[in-house]
């Protein structure tokens, strides 16, 4: 794995005993790879000094890069399995989506900025993850081309989760997406029972950059 620049491996080990484990996070393999993934590759340059640090970060465009311990959180809901198949919106810098693919089979990601999904390609492409597609779409819709889904992130919030998403989550499937208004956003995570029914339940509060429609 490219670990430019510098190696940073002590600061992810602090990173996750500091800000993801000491808050509840318990799954040795989502630990793993978020001790692995170098967050560092993900920021802007400008950024490279917060890039361990319990916060969001700018990436351009009006988006963010999720602080830790969310896309730790996010990931374990997901409950990520070695042969699950995974849909993630909104790609931004890639990290999320880094995190992902190193749990599961293959991970599919739509980002609506064209700019944001060919720096997250080179990115990905650098620490040499292989096992995602991406695309430039409007997330709201899906990907209903590899449905359905053993899980679907969602890295932006929508004020009401999209009929799209919840029809393209497999019998067994986990959807864990922020939602609500800017002002009263929810982390939700919503399961589709073997049966195809629905249930859901809020995580915690969260504040997340809007799902933009496009």
């Amino acid at each position: 794995m490219d670990e430019r620049p510098g190696g940073r491996a002590g600061e992810r080990e602090r990173m996750v005993a500091e800000q993801i484990e000491s808050r509840g996070v318990g799954s040795a393999a989502v630990l793993q790879a978020m001790r692995e993934i170098p967050r560092h590759a993900f920021v802007l340059e400008s950024e490279q000094r917060w890039a361990y640090d319990d916060c969001p970060l700018p990436i351009g465009h009006h988006q963010t890069i999720s602080q830790p311990y969310i896309v730790a959180l996010m990931t374990e809901l997901a409950r990520p399995r070695a042969s699950d198949l995974a849909l993630e919106i909104g790609t931004g810098s890639g990290y999320q989506t880094a995190v992902l693919a190193r749990l599961v089979g293959h991970v599919y990601s739509i980002e609506i900025v064209e700019e944001l999904s060919r720096q997250a390609a080179g990115r990905l492409e650098a620490i040499g993850c292989r096992n995602v597609t991406l695309r430039v779409a409007d997330g709201r819709a899906g990907w209903p081309e590899h449905a359905p889904f053993d899980i679907v992130l969602s890295a932006a919030a929508p004020e009401q989760v999209p009929r799209a998403l919840l029809d393209q989550l497999a019998p067994g499937g986990r959807l864990v997406i922020p939602a609500g208004p800017a002002h009263a956003q929810e982390l939700m995570l919503m399961e589709k029972a073997e049966d195809g029914r629905l249930s859901s339940r809020a995580v915690t509060a969260v504040r997340f950059v809007p799902l933009v429609e496009g």
